[in-house]
C-alpha cells in the first residue's frame, strides 16, 4: 500500500539543565568550567568541554561524558547478552554481540550438557561442534573485559545456554533499560530476553522448566500458531518502540502489546498505528510513575 507523504512534526529543543545543554552534536561545548573531569564522548579545546560524539551530557560529580545514542556495544561485567556463534576454535567460540570484537566463549566457562562439573578433557575439545556450531544463538552473561574491549562471555548458570525456536530482534543496545533480571516471562504467553547488547530474543514460554539439560537440550516441535501470533505481535510492538524511540523493558513491552490488541499484527507497522500504540504506551507508564 502506497502512503502519501504528511508534514513532519517540528523536533522539540533539547532540555537544558541549569543553562548546560543535556543532548549534544559533535563539536558542542558541554561546559566552559574547568573543574570537570573528561570522560568517554569528549575532549578538551581551549578550556572548553567539547562533545565528540551525538548523544545525552552523564555526570557523575565531577567527571562528564557523553553516551552515544547510537552506537556499538560496550560490554560490562554482568551483563546479559545474546549473541550468535561464528566460529568454533580450540577450546573456545567466537561469538557476534553486535560489539566492535567478538566476544569470546571459552569451553571451561560454559556447563556441560547436563551440568556435569569437570576438568575439560580432550574428547570435549573434539565434541566442541555437537555443544554448539555455527549460527547457534546463544545466551550468556559477561564475565570479563579485555583492555581492547573485546568480552569473555560465561553460560556456567542453568539459565544460560543454547537458544531453542524463537525471534530475534536487533535494536541499538542504548534502548535496553539495564535491570535487575532480563529474562521475562510475559503474561501473554510468550517470553523475552532483553540482551544489553541489543539483541532480544523472544520464544514461547516453556511448560516446564528442564534443569538437568544444561541449556543444550532445543525443543523443535511446532509451535502453535496462537504462540506464532503471541510472539509476531511482540516483535512489531518491540520495532515500533524503537522507531519512537521508547526505552525496552518488561513493563513497556507489555504495555504496547496490550495497546496493539485492536489491530492486526501486520497493521502495528502502520506509521499512524505505530505512534498511537506508543503514545497510549507512554501515557500508561508516565501513569504508572506518578
Amino acid at each position: 500500500s502506497m502512503r502519501l507523504p504528511v508534514s513532519r512534526k517540528p523536533a522539540r529543543p533539547s532540555a537544558s539543565r541549569g543553562g548546560e545543554k543535556h543532548l549534544v552534536a559533535p563539536g558542542d561545548t558541554i561546559t566552559t568550567d574547568t573543574g570537570y573531569m573528561r570522560g568517554h564522548g569528549t575532549y578538551v579545546e581551549d578550556e572548553k568541554l567539547i562533545a565528540s560524539v551525538a548523544g545525552a551530557v552523564e555526570r557523575v560529580n565531577k567527571l562528564v561524558c557523553v553516551k552515544a545514542l547510537k552506537t556499538r556495544y560496550n560490554g560490562e561485567v554482568g551483563d546479559i547478552v545474546v549473541g550468535r556463534i561464528t566460529e568454533v576454535q580450540q577450546k573456545r567460540w567466537k561469538v557476534e554481540t553486535n560489539s566492535r570484537l567478538d566476544s569470546v566463549l571459552l569451553l571451561s566457562s560454559m556447563n556441560l550438557p547436563g551440568g556435569e562439573l569437570r576438568r575439560r578433557s580432550a574428547e570435549d575439545e573434539l565434541a566442541m561442534r555437537d555443544y554448539l556450531q555455527e549460527g547457534d544463538l546463544i545466551s550468556a552473561e559477561v564475565q570479563s573485559v579485555f583492555s581492547d574491549g573485546a568480552v569473555s562471555l560465561h553460560t556456567r548458570s542453568l539459565k544460560y545456554g543454547k537458544l531453542g525456536q524463537g525471534v530475534l530482534v536487533q535494536v541499538s543496545p542504548s534502548l535496553v533499560k539495564r535491570q535487575k533480571t532480563h529474562f521475562h516471562d510475559l503474561p501473554c504467553g510468550a517470553s523475552v530476553i532483553l540482551g544489553n547488547n541489543g539483541f532480544i530474543w523472544i520464544y514461547p514460554t516453556p511448560e516446564q522448566r528442564e534443569e538437568e539439560a544444561g541449556g543444550f537440550t532445543t525443543n523443535l516441535e511446532p509451535v502453535p500458531l496462537s504462540d506464532r501470533e503471541v510472539i509476531s505481535r511482540l516483535r512489531n510492538c518491540i520495532v515500533a518502540l524503537v522507531t519512537e524511540k521508547l526505552m525496552l523493558f518488561d513493563t513497556s513491552i507489555l504495555y504496547c502489546y496490550e495497546a496493539s490488541l485492536p489491530h492486526q499484527i501486520k497493521d502495528i507497522l502502520k506509521p499512524e498505528v505505530m505512534e498511537e500504540i506508543v503514545l497510549e504506551t507512554r501515557q500508561r507508564l508516565l501513569d504508572l510513575e506518578g
